[in-house]
């Protein structure tokens, strides 16, 4: 039973939640000084907490659409489409992550007041629009749109706030840059099953872009993030912080070159966990080299 949850939570892809909140908090140290570490583990738990009721409400939602029961399907297995857990079991998990974040929420609601209510909640909504309503958000064109502002621009933003009180300019420009290697974690996983999404009516970006534009879009967001990355230079953030991170040029180039390659197919999720891991080790070298150039 154990391993059905596991492999529910899709753990693979839990960094994409953790890195940004680093990241937020490692800016803020450079700046104020100190870092409350209680604040910061309340806040990764929270981030863990919702992106593993999304992935549980995600996998119950989209066996009840039909989305996950192709014969044809070439993602990895789902425990309620398979049958190893029912759909109420995994929509009770998600429930209890959501409102073991939500508790998280309240305090720190408390130590950053108002704004961190709409953050939280945004965040909550999301994750359970992201497959369920009427019309989810993953059945859209605005998937790598959401992820893009919840997994890097809010996480981050939201994180150092959290920490200073206060925004910066470097937390933006930090949260726009790691949010693309986020969103194209799901352009992978769209390209991957363009096909059975098309026939079951799940209009994604890819779907309505075709894979020639899919390609594109992935080689932009694993790319764009290193060659903006002097802007901290230029915009007087950070310092040098932003060299450490181009370290994982050659690892983008070839990530990028095996998209364009390789036809659709399973190799692509072991291509979905390598952009993940991307985003993390992109994510850890940026945190290192604010901590080592600042």
């Amino acid at each position: 039973m154990l391993k059905y949850w596991l492999l529910a939570i899709r753990p693979k892809t839990l960094s994409v939640a953790v890195v940004p909140v680093l990241v937020g908090c490692t800016l803020a140290w450079i700046d104020r000084g100190t870092l409350d570490w209680l604040v910061m583990g309340v806040t990764l738990l929270a981030a863990g907490l919702i992106q593993i009721g999304t992935n549980l409400h995600n996998d119950a939602a989209d066996f009840e659409r039909g989305a996950d029961c192709s014969a044809t399907r070439l993602g990895p297995a789902r425990v309620t489409a398979q049958g190893w857990l029912s759909a109420a079991q995994v929509k009770r998990g998600a429930a209890l992550c959501f409102g073991a974040a939500l508790l998280c929420g309240c305090y720190l609601v408390w130590v950053g007041g108002w704004p961190i209510v709409g953050i939280g909640l945004a965040a909550i909504a999301a994750g359970l629009a992201y497959t369920g309503g009427p019309r989810p958000v993953a059945y859209s064109s605005l998937g790598e749109l959401f992820v893009w502002l919840f997994f890097g621009l809010a996480a981050v933003t939201g994180s150092y706030y959290l920490q200073t009180g206060r925004l910066s300019g470097g937390a933006v420009l930090a949260g726009a840059l790691l949010g693309m290697p986020a969103a194209a974690v799901l352009v992978v996983n769209n390209y991957r099953d363009m096909d059975n999404d098309r026939q079951v009516g799940k209009n994604t970006l890819a779907v309505r872009l075709g894979r020639r534009a899919s390609q594109i879009e992935y080689k932009l967001l694993m790319l764009l993030p290193l060659a903006l990355l002097p802007l901290f230079q230029v915009l007087g953030f950070g310092g040098f912080a932003w060299l450490p991170p181009l370290l994982v040029l050659p690892w983008a180039l070839k990530l990028v070159g095996r998209f364009g390659m390789e036809p659709p197919g399973p190799v692509f999720n072991r291509l979905l966990a390598a952009t993940a891991q991307f985003q993390l080790v992109y994510g850890l070298l940026f945190c290192l080299g604010l901590l080592g150039f600042h």
